[in-house]
């Protein structure tokens, strides 16, 4: 989900009772499950994690829920990473189809999620051609409506024709992502694992940029002593009384200024419900869509990352960044470590 929704909004239309078939390849079928990957798939597979290690480490993050409850040697959390892909995007048009040095960006996305240990990666699609690029790379994907207003309504209605139980985790990874550390698509399950309580887990990272804060852009989030959410909003919050009365060209010593990351974890029984909740005000005029589940009394927990995750792909400008931050990780590999 990105953290703006869309301006005009409808209510999803029901999604109809349908079968889920294992196919090879049917442009009729609802559900695509490629053949096993290839002997250079695989290769592939084992260059981009490489490429990935030596040029785009994982950012770190710790939460206090994890410190709590997890220990070395825990097992991980089980979860399933699912991709919602909608090919018509207003910026970038085609998104997922977009050409990332030979391999369309979602299924770049596919391969960080797959070595972030998900048990299943599933891309949620709008279209037969989103299925197709899938297959040809060995990437499972599913058919879903082309309605959807959101991309959580897409992955609900992925949970609900997979057959996934209401206990289950899910990470929404989204689509325009494909230098996600993936390491970090697994502590945000973690994260919602740990809290029992909580139907949504989230990230953040500390701001430390006046201007950062003050962009409505740029979504702030305020959390408790339990690190759960207690609002999100776009204007600068918390707000500096006295701070900010002195100047406000930079932030005051000591203020818990938060960016938030769009990247989240759902308990299943959340997104069965999803569709239903009522879309509040707040959430109209802050157009995010995270406030809908606190105004319901859903509980969001919140991981602290130590460092900014890499930026996701909305433009051309963007796009061409991500060539070069994969073209920089395939040279380094080849090069190797300076000796």
């Amino acid at each position: 989900m990105t953290d703006s929704a869309r301006s005009s909004y409808r209510s999803p239309p029901a999604w109809p009772t349908r079968s889920v078939i294992r196919f090879r390849f049917c442009s009729r079928a609802k559900r695509v499950v490629s053949r096993s990957p290839s002997a250079e798939a695989r290769v592939e597979a084992r260059q981009v994690h490489a490429r990935t290690h030596f040029a785009l480490p994982e950012r770190a993050a710790s939460v206090t829920q994890l410190r709590q409850t997890q220990s070395p040697g825990a097992a991980p959390t089980p979860f399933w990473a699912l991709i919602p892909a909608r090919l018509a995007s207003s910026r970038l048009p085609e998104k997922p189809l977009a050409d990332l040095r030979g391999v369309p960006m979602v299924v770049r996305v596919a391969q960080r999620a797959a070595q972030s240990g998900a048990q299943r990666v599933v891309v949620c699609a709008d279209s037969p051609r989103v299925l197709e690029a899938c297959a040809r790379h060995g990437v499972e994907a599913l058919l879903t409506s082309e309605q959807h207003p959101t991309g959580t309504d897409r992955i609900a209605e992925a949970c609900a024709l997979l057959g996934l139980t209401a206990q289950s985790i899910v990470v929404n990874v989204q689509g325009d992502e494909p230098l996600i550390p993936p390491g970090v698509i697994a502590q945000v399950a973690a994260a919602l694992a740990a809290d029992s309580q909580c139907d949504v887990a989230t990230a953040a990272h500390e701001l430390t940029d006046a201007s950062e804060f003050f962009d409505p852009n740029v979504v702030k989030v305020v959390t408790d002593t339990r690190g759960r959410a207690l609002l999100f909003s776009r204007a600068p919050i918390p707000w500096s009384r006295d701070g900010f009365g002195r100047s406000r060209t930079e932030l005051p010593q000591g203020l818990p200024a938060l960016r938030h990351v769009g990247l989240y974890a759902y308990r299943v029984s959340y997104l069965q419900r999803f569709p239903s909740l009522g879309r509040p005000a707040i959430e109209e005029h802050e157009q995010l869509e995270q406030l809908r589940a606190l105004y319901h009394g859903s509980a969001i927990a919140v991981l602290r990352l130590r460092l900014p995750l890499p930026p996701g792909v909305d433009t051309e400008a963007d796009l061409a960044r991500a060539r070069r931050a994969l073209a920089g990780a395939e040279g380094t590999l080849e090069e190797g470590p300076a000796g």
